[in-house]
């Protein structure tokens, strides 16, 4: 039975255990570079120079490659100091990033990391349209499509460029922007537009620098120098498999390999053989005989991605219940804010939301409401490492779990795992599964869980993940510069 008592009534005693974890992150985000210098021993003033000289993409061939998000590019981002230290990180995995190199011209070489990167943990403070922290800025229209070669990047950078009015900072309009903020160009505290995948990108290569620069992994850096934990809880994340029988084999083998859970991404919801059946329905059936196979206590999860509609997702959410799944994560579409409250009114599992939503505003607004259980996000969307942490440590003020979302190439775990690794309120990593899926050619390393079930986490500077130059070498089709 759900407990009568509602979050808002433990909130101030939530808050004030929170306080201590939110000064200390806080104070690292808004002196990145000091906080780096603090973790050695040293003034910032000693660190080397870290004024960027040079931006540039790598364009790899993804041959051969499983593909976790459809829009992956193969694009390798570069940024490159006067000291000679590369920051890297993916773009494209999310949607399409068109004219990121000539973005990065303009607004980030002959600047210096420690100047510039406190400024972009303040970039996403901005609601809707018209919200509280000002009034929205001029539009801004779609960016034309790129077209392939050197040639059609300088061409969609060129288009990127008309397509706003002069002198405003360029972003993406994203698949998953929700309507009424990625077209509005809105003005956020610190003067540059959101959701904006240029600045979250640039984001992770200063974080990738900073670490580099003083030689030690990201999250030991966000979490004051004083982490949390060195190694995260791994559950399997399924693909949506095509019909209801094939997920008892994916979680058998999941469990086999020593996962400590498993999470269903429910895919059509039909039989190998049969008469078409409602999809949910196929899914409640999904959700029934994984149960079964991997008894009673094993750790199982639910997302449908946003998939049903209220009455569909009661009629799940009190069924996970019933099987004692541990949440119900996107049960119903993001934007329906009134849905989710009464979900989690009739509903005493956890909903996990947040991976749609893109301003820590609306993340306010959301668990003020109680229209999440727990926090998600997608660190592209929220503005990076600087925003993702800015999310969790509202979360936690508020006595809430972060969950941030794993899923695509190394670069996109690696950046994830170093917020869950340093955040107090994280608890697991969502490996997507088949592990192998997430392997890259230029990365030695490939994310698997321990024989207890853990990722360990990195020990090595920046984001943790030497990138194999000789095997970069190899998948490289042209560099962009």
């Amino acid at each position: 039975m759900k407990a009568n008592t509602s979050r808002r009534d433990f909130l101030s005693i939530s808050a004030a255990l929170g306080a201590a974890g939110a000064a200390t992150g806080l104070a690292v985000l808004a002196d990145p570079a000091g906080a780096a210098a603090q973790t050695v021993g040293v003034k910032s003033g000693d660190l080397p120079d870290l004024t960027i000289k040079e931006v540039k993409i790598y364009v790899t061939s993804l041959d051969g490659v499983h593909k976790l998000n459809g829009t992956e590019t193969g694009e390798l981002i570069s940024v490159v100091t006067n000291s000679g230290i590369e920051g890297n990180y993916t773009i494209g995995d999310r949607s399409t990033t068109p004219g990121w190199l000539a973005w990065a011209k303009s607004e980030l070489v002959g600047k210096n990391v420690m100047n510039l990167l406190p400024t972009y943990t303040s970039t996403t403070g901005m609601k809707a349209s018209g919200g509280f922290n000002g009034g929205a800025g001029t539009p801004v229209r779609r960016p034309a499509p790129p077209v392939g070669g050197a040639a059609g990047t300088a061409a969609a950078a060129t288009a990127a460029a008309a397509a706003r009015p002069a002198g405003s900072p360029a972003f993406f309009n994203g698949a998953n922007s929700t309507p009424g903020r990625a077209d509005t160009g809105l003005l956020a505290r610190s003067g540059g537009t959101w959701p904006n995948y240029y600045t979250a990108a640039a984001d992770v290569c200063m974080w990738d620098i900073l670490g580099k620069a003083v030689n030690q992994p990201v999250y030991k850096i966000l979490s004051g120098g004083t982490p949390t934990k060195n190694r995260v809880m791994a559950y399997a994340s399924s693909q949506h498999l095509a019909t209801v029988e094939d997920y008892i084999p994916d979680v058998l083998k999941a469990k086999a390999q020593g996962f400590r859970g498993y999470k269903i991404h429910p895919g059509g919801g039909q039989h190998a053989t049969g008469p078409a059946i409602p999809t949910y329905i196929g899914h409640m059936e999904e959700i029934r005989e994984v149960r079964k196979a991997v008894g009673d206590e094993f750790v199982l999860m639910h997302d449908p991605v946003q998939g049903y509609n209220r009455y569909e997702a009661l009629a799940v959410g009190r069924l996970l219940e019933e099987l004692n799944y541990a949440w119900f994560e996107d049960p119903i579409r993001t934007v329906d804010m009134e849905g989710l409250i009464e979900l989690a009114r009739q509903l005493s599992i956890p909903l996990h939301v947040g991976e749609f939503l893109f301003s820590i505003a609306d993340f306010a607004e959301y668990i003020k409401k109680d229209a999440m259980g727990v926090v998600r996000l997608i660190g592209d969307n929220v503005g990076g490492i600087s925003g993702s942490m800015r999310v969790g440590l509202l979360a936690d003020a508020h006595g809430l779990e972060c969950a941030p979302h794993n899923w695509g190439n190394p670069l996109d775990l690696a950046v994830h795992f170093h917020v869950e690794l340093a955040l107090p309120n994280v608890y697991w990593f969502e490996m997507p599964f088949p592990s192998e899926y997430t392997d890259r050619a230029y990365f030695k390393y490939q994310f698997r869980i321990d024989k207890d079930g853990y990722v360990p986490a990195p020990t090595e500077p920046g984001l943790g993940y030497p990138i194999d130059r000789a095997a970069l070498d190899k998948v490289t089709t042209r560099i962009d510069r």
